[in-house]
């Protein structure tokens, strides 16, 4: 069968099956705008051991069903117990063919999570605490969870993200804006700029954990 029709689209698409698409790099990580690897970092074997003695003395928190599940590594000075929205927060979102922005859950003052939560005093994350806290005012900090074939809401926050992968696989990705790329399990510190629309994947068969670090800014909504 002929194609005598040669625009300029055919053109472009011959063009581009001249050339192979890249599949060695998306296993490993690749910056870009709002996403970066501090040079800070930490013992990958040391921190999944800290998980590991962590689950046995703390339940994941969360809709595990929909594939989210958390604990809270700070908190309020001598607040106990935390609410549903400690573990979430404010966000805000679209949500329909509107395109219009809405606004999900409450303020959380992360200025005030200060304390780490004492069951994990002596443990490796309190040495991850207290590294990030020499350089960074830090809120909230939590593991969180992200089942098999499961994603994020798409979604902007009041304030960036440290990201310390624990448990990943290849078909991890996080998305800020326009980029994409996996976060090894390595002891690594990304930056992530989570104040841009993004949203975690798992397109993988493991779970992904993370520890996320919130880094409250004196501009950030209240």
């Amino acid at each position: 069968m002929s194609h005598e029709n040669i625009d300029a689209d055919v053109v472009k698409v011959r063009e581009h099956f001249s050339n192979m698409p890249d599949t060695q790099s998306v296993a490993g990580f690749m910056p870009g705008p709002g996403i970066d690897k501090l040079e800070l970092s930490f013992d990958i074997n040391e921190l999944q051991k800290a998980l590991t003695q962590a689950l046995k003395k703390t339940e994941l928190k969360g809709d595990l069903a929909a594939g989210f599940g958390a604990f809270s590594l700070t908190r309020r000075p001598g607040v106990e117990v935390e609410t549903p929205n400690d573990l979430s927060g404010l966000f805000f979102t679209r949500i329909d063919d509107t395109y219009e922005e809405v606004r999900r859950e409450d303020v959380v003052d992360e200025f005030k999570f200060t304390e780490l939560v004492p069951a994990f005093k002596g443990t490796y994350f309190e040495h991850i605490h207290d590294e990030l806290t020499k350089r960074f005012p830090i809120g909230r900090m939590r593991v969180l969870s992200k089942g098999l074939y499961n994603c994020n809401s798409w979604h902007r926050d009041p304030e960036p993200r440290l990201h310390i992968p624990i448990v990943t696989n290849p078909g991890s990705l996080f998305l800020v804006n326009h980029h994409a790329t996996h976060l090894p399990a390595d002891g690594s510190v990304y930056f992530t700029d989570t104040r841009g629309y993004h949203t975690a994947l798992n397109r993988g068969e493991t779970n992904r954990v993370h520890i996320v670090a919130a880094l409250p800014w004196e501009g950030s909504p209240t």
